[in-house]
């Protein structure tokens, strides 16, 4: 058995992803490039409210989907050590 890239599903191998969304959501993951500088000036000059609205528009401006760039800004600010990993706490 393999599992699906994008939602860790067992699968079978003769398959690549467990269904159609997952390999939509997955390559548009990848696509998904979020600048260094940017997830800094959001979590150091704005408000929690300032912050949904900024990255609701940065989605939309790209034609994203606004939970997979939240994922995507929330990685990056845990690499960058911006804020912690709350599943280590």
């Amino acid at each position: 058995m393999s599992y699906c890239p994008f939602c860790k599903k067992k699968i079978a191998m003769s398959k690549a992803f467990c269904s159609r969304s997952c390999k939509e959501n997955y390559f548009q993951l990848i696509s998904i490039q979020v600048p260094d500088s940017y997830v800094k000036r959001i979590y150091t000059s704005l408000t929690e409210k300032d912050r949904a609205t900024d990255i609701e528009s940065f989605a939309n401006r790209f034609k994203w989907r606004l939970d997979l760039v939240k994922n995507k800004i929330e990685e990056k600010a845990i690499a960058l050590e911006i804020i912690t990993d709350p599943s280590k706490n």
